[in-house]
């Protein structure tokens, strides 16, 4: 995601390293590379002059402190410039209804059925929200059953009437049966269509005028880029919807349309997708994006994903067997699994700062976890307690059972054991600096 783009404003920013001072000529060499930048990410030139004139006014404005390089000092003002350009703040998403109702639309093909269960399963998970799904794409079968089988896998029914051609009745009856079986969000996937049409947008706005929804969606498949622009643009002309949705950002995205689509159509983006899994959804957030766009990374976000899989007791029942040196193989394998949940390795790196450039060129896939859970889960339950207990001839067996060889094995025993050392010796330091605190009180 924007990694050619990033890769391009760092190499823009190179004209100012070194430099003692702001000057009009190194500035005006750095904004060219900037504005060509935000061009070849698909910015429409007018927008990414505006912006770049912005930048350079406030550049040459700022007095440079001593202990702040002229590059240091243009990535602030494009990382703030850049929030601004992708909506200063993250948006509020509103559920007042009984139930709230969500309207999502879209172009066929933007994602907006796999939109629609992530949605679902967000608001279920994070807001504690009983929602239904209800079916109301009626030209295309598969959608219904698409949203019906998705439904299922998370636990989240779908509401349907495969024999109806009627969009407003169904989204209507839908609603009805939410409030008889006491579910407090209705979200209601349409119909797209491979271009913007009349009849399109006559449907739509029938089932908005009917339904009276809280929120309405507008999803765009960011891999299109300036036409998702001009295609939000249209509809929101006509539908008046009240946030955008970005999906495939973890496709071969240029990133314009996240860029742009704010500012072109005066409508906040409220989510992100980076993925075809349920948990890749994410809240936008404008100075993050920019951040991570300029290879600062996003630590808030990474913070925030693990605080999600954190669990207190669990945290303070491992910490006891590392003082006790008890630390197995179990414990091992649960923390393994809790730096899955977080999502996607790559990017979860990438939010590290300084971590993005350095991985750029490096394939880590999400199964890089599969070999060492195939050793651990080869192990007996005795075997997984009791670390000592794997001489030569449970190894051999552990690394058939496994598809690993001898020397795999052995190495992942080895760096579990130097593992061990290294949270304890951890350890050690933290019950000294709090002894120390006791101390110095």
């Amino acid at each position: 995601m924007f990694e050619n783009l990033q890769e391009r404003l760092d190499s823009a920013f190179k004209t100012l390293k070194g430099q003692g001072k702001i000057s009009e000529i190194n500035v005006a060499e750095t904004i060219k590379e900037v504005r060509r930048a935000l061009v070849d990410a698909d910015v429409n030139y007018k927008i990414a002059k505006d912006f770049t004139d912005k930048v350079k006014e406030l550049a040459l404005g700022q007095n440079v402190l001593t202990s702040v390089s002229p590059s240091q000092l243009m990535v602030k003002i494009m990382s703030d410039e850049l929030t601004q350009l992708m909506g200063g703040t993250a948006s509020d998403f509103n559920l007042k209804g009984s139930p709230a109702v969500v309207l999502i639309a879209g172009l066929q093909g933007s994602g907006k059925t796999t939109f629609t269960h992530k949605l679902a399963y967000f608001l279920k998970t994070k807001k504690f929200k009983k929602p239904l799904m209800v079916a109301g794409d009626v030209y295309r079968p598969a959608a219904i059953d698409q949203l019906i089988v998705l439904g299922e896998k998370i636990g989240i029914p779908v509401y349907h009437e495969k024999e109806s051609k009627d969009p407003v009745k169904i989204a209507l009856n839908g609603i009805a049966h939410a409030k008889q079986q006491g579910y407090d969000l209705v979200i209601i996937d349409t119909a797209g269509r491979l271009a913007v049409d009349e009849e399109m947008m006559n449907e739509i706005a029938a089932v908005k005028s009917a339904t009276k929804p809280d929120e309405i969606l507008f999803v765009v498949d960011s891999m299109t880029g300036q036409d998702a622009v001009n295609t939000a643009k249209a509809f929101n002309d006509r539908l008046v919807f009240s946030g955008v949705v970005l999906t495939k950002l973890d496709g071969d995205t240029r990133g314009g349309a996240a860029l742009t689509i704010t500012y072109t159509v005066g409508k906040p983006i409220k989510f992100v997708s980076t993925g075809e899994k349920v948990d890749t959804l994410d809240v936008f957030y404008p100075d993050r994006m920019a951040q991570r766009i300029l290879g600062m990374g996003d630590i808030v976000s990474f913070v925030e994903k693990a605080q999600e899989q954190y669990d207190e007791k669990k945290a303070r029942e491992l910490e006891a067997k590392l003082r006790k040196n008890q630390f197995d193989f179990n414990d091992f394998l649960y923390q393994l699994n809790q730096i899955k949940k977080m999502g996607n390795m790559k990017d979860l790196l990438g939010m590290i700062p300084g971590m993005g450039k350095a991985i750029k060129d490096v394939d880590i896939k999400d199964d890089s976890f599969k070999k060492i859970e195939a050793l651990i889960l080869s192990m007996t339950p005795e075997e997984r307690e009791n670390p000592d207990l794997l001489n030569g001839t449970r190894r051999q067996r552990i690394s058939k059972g496994s598809g690993n060889s001898i020397q795999e094995t052995n190495q992942f025993l080895k760096q579990f054991e130097e593992m061990k050392k290294m949270m304890k010796s951890m350890q050690k330091m933290n019950a000294a600096g709090r002894m120390m605190k006791g101390i110095g009180k």
